[in-house]
C-alpha cells in the first residue's frame, strides 16, 4: 500500500506539505497543490484516519442525531450540516431515533420511551468519541437535556434546549409570523383569518405574536374569532376554514401548507377558488405548495441555513475560534423568506 512517504518523495515535497494538503490548510501553492493530489489520485493513497485521529486525540468526526429522518423538515437541515462537515474536514455520523415511526406523536410527553431512543445513542457516539453532537428536532420544542447527556460540544437544530450551555439554531418565529401578516396587509385585507397549529406548540405561539404585531402597526383590531387551531394536517385546515369563511374574511393565513390544502378542498366542495373568491397563504413551502392550483402564497424555512449554521457554531468550538461552553448562551433565528405565487389576490 502506497505510503504518505513515497507520495512526497515522487512529487518531490515533504511529508507535511502532502499532510497540509490533505487535511486542507491553506499552507501550499495551488500549483503543488493540484500536483500533488494527481499523484494520490493516481497511485489510489488512501489516508490512514485511524491512526492520525490517535496521534491528534481526535477523531474528526461529528455525531448527527435526528429525532426522524421522516420528518419533511429533517433531510435539508442534515444536508446542509454535512456539506459544512465536509468542507472543514469533518467526517459525519448520521443516527436515526425514529421518534414518529416508533410512537407517531405519543412520545412528545413521554419521557422513558425518549430516553428509551436517545441513551443508547448517546451511548454509541461516547464509544465512537466522537468530537461533538448536532441534534436535529423534528419539530421546535424545549428539550429536556442533562449535563451528562454530552460529554462534547453539542449544538441543537430546531429546537430549544432547557440546558443555557448549549446552543441552539432555530425559527426566528415570531418574525415570519408579522412577515406572512404583513404580506396579507400590503395586498389590502384587513378581514384576516388565521388557522394555527396546535395551540399549545412553539411554532403557534411564536407566529401568533408576530401576527398581532402586524396588526397592531397596521391599526387593525386582533379579533380572537378569526383565528383557529387545527393539527397541522389537510383535514383540520378543512374544517376550520369552514367557520372563518362564513364570518367574511377575505384571506386566511395558514401555519402549514397541508392546512392550507385543507382551505383549497373546501373551496372545491363549493364551487370556489383560492385566489379568486378567497386568498389563502400557507406556511413551510412543502412540495405540495407549487403544484396546487392555484400554487401556494407561502413562507419557506430556512432549513438549510439552520444546519449549515449548526454545524459552523460546532466548528467554531471545536476548532478553538470560540470557548465551549459559551460564557453566554447562543441563539441563531433565522427568518423565514417569502414565496410568492398565485393564491393571493390584491383588494
Amino acid at each position: 500500500m502506497v505510503t504518505i512517504k513515497e507520495i512526497a518523495k515522487e512529487c518531490n515535497v515533504s511529508v507535511t506539505t502532502v499532510s497540509n494538503i490533505l487535511n486542507g490548510k491553506p499552507k501550499v501553492s495551488e500549483e503543488t497543490r493540484e500536483r500533488v493530489m494527481k499523484v494520490i489520485k493516481r497511485r489510489g493513497y488512501r489516508p490512514n484516519y485511524v491512526a492520525q485521529n490517535l496521534r491528534r486525540q481526535k477523531t474528526h468526526t461529528i455525531g448527527i442525531i435526528a429525532e426522524d429522518i421522516n420528518q419533511f423538515s429533517t433531510p435539508g437541515m442534515i444536508e446542509s450540516i454535512m456539506a459544512r462537515c465536509e468542507r472543514e474536514g469533518y467526517h459525519s455520523i448520521v443516527w436515526n431515533l425514529r421518534l414518529y415511526a416508533r410512537w407517531n406523536e405519543k412520545w412528545y410527553d413521554n419521557e422513558s420511551a425518549y430516553r428509551s431512543a436517545l441513551n443508547p445513542v448517546l451511548q454509541e457516539l461516547r464509544s465512537t468519541k466522537v468530537d461533538g453532537i448536532i441534534y436535529v428536532a423534528g419539530h421546535a420544542r424545549t428539550i429536556r437535556c442533562t449535563s451528562q447527556d454530552y460529554e462534547v460540544p453539542v449544538v441543537m437544530a430546531y429546537a430549544y434546549p432547557d440546558l443555557p450551555s448549549i446552543p441552539a439554531v432555530v425559527i426566528d418565529e415570531e418574525q415570519s409570523g408579522y412577515d406572512a401578516m404583513r404580506y396579507l396587509i400590503e395586498k389590502g385585507h384587513r378581514r384576516i383569518g388565521v388557522i394555527g397549529g396546535r395551540s399549545g406548540n412553539i411554532h403557534t405561539q411564536k407566529r401568533l405574536v408576530g401576527v398581532q404585531r402586524a396588526l397592531y402597526e397596521a391599526n387593525i383590531p386582533y379579533n380572537p374569532a378569526w383565528v383557529r387551531y387545527g393539527d397541522w394536517f389537510m383535514s383540520s385546515g378543512e374544517v376550520q376554514a369552514d367557520p372563518l369563511v362564513m364570518s367574511g374574511v377575505t384571506a386566511i393565513f395558514c401555519m402549514s401548507d397541508r392546512m392550507a390544502d385543507g382551505i383549497y378542498r373546501y373551496l372545491d366542495k363549493r364551487g370556489m377558488r383560492a385566489g379568486v373568491d378567497l386568498s389563502v397563504m400557507g406556511f413551510d413551502n412543502q412540495d405540495l405548495a407549487e403544484h396546487l392550483c392555484p400554487p401556494l402564497t407561502t413562507m419557506k424555512l430556512p432549513l438549510a441555513e439552520i444546519g449549515d449554521n449548526a454545524a459552523r457554531l460546532l466548528m467554531d468550538f471545536l476548532n478553538e475560534r470560540q470557548s465551549f461552553p459559551p460564557k453566554k448562551h447562543i441563539e441563531l433565528s433565522i427568518p423565514c423568506s417569502l414565496i410568492e405565487r398565485c393564491s393571493v389576490k390584491a383588494l
